[in-house]
């Protein structure tokens, strides 16, 4: 084996252990997109660019460049709504990411590949904590409410808010049936969002509430 295919070889090896590295933080994590689906990207990535190179000494950008077109619909794929809430996010710009960081193996460019490596890691882990220290004082969340219209209303449900200190936005406000549906945007820290919680849920006015 001559040192052309040795060097390529190298280069898809390390793309296998970045895909495998960012894996398993996924997996760590239980989220969708775990290690063999992060490695088959990465070293997928790496021989597109790859091929293309040797496909065309004139444009060799030709193959790699459709590869952020592909990785579009991959990481389309693992955005989901639940509830009010959209999660996923983060997994695909890791989609996406882990790409690159595939491309810039198959180029060659090892160093490129661990300085972003290095920057990615530090962002899924070290700034949780700073992310997690922000959510306990300042969170924003999307409640729906329910009510039977005769037992409860608006005003006693944003008198609560204010008596604990809540910002909040009406969104939506809907009445179906017996039963009045209304959507506030709620700032607060994580503490009061528990306390309101509670609220609802031993309110016998409230018919059900989401968030």
């Amino acid at each position: 084996m001559n040192s052309h295919y040795e060097e390529e070889l190298i280069r898809i090896g390390i793309a296998f252990l970045t895909g495998g590295i960012i894996g398993m933080e996924r997996e760590y994590r239980s989220k969708p997109a775990g290690i063999r689906t992060m490695i088959m990207i990465c070293v997928g990535s790496a021989l597109f660019t790859i091929l293309s190179k040797e496909i065309s000494d004139i444009s060799p950008d030709r193959i790699a460049s459709n590869i952020v077109t592909g990785i579009g619909f991959i990481g389309a794929g693992v955005i989901f709504k639940e509830g009010l809430s959209i999660n996923g996010l983060t997994t695909a710009a890791l989609i996406w990411v882990t790409a690159a960081l595939g491309m810039a193996a198959g180029l060659g460019n090892i160093v490129m590949v661990g300085v972003v490596l290095g920057v990615v890691l530090f962002t899924l882990f070290i700034l949780q904590y700073l992310q997690d220290l922000v959510d306990r004082t300042h969170t924003v969340t999307v409640y729906k409410i329910k009510y039977a219209h005769h037992g409860f209303s608006q005003r006693e449900l944003e008198t609560h808010f204010k008596q604990l200190h809540i910002r909040f936005t009406l969104i939506h406000i809907e009445k179906e049936a017996e039963l009045i549906s209304i959507t506030y945007r709620i700032i607060s820290n994580i503490k009061i969002h528990q306390e309101l919680n509670d609220y609802f849920i031993n309110n016998n006015a409230i018919h059900s509430f989401t968030v």
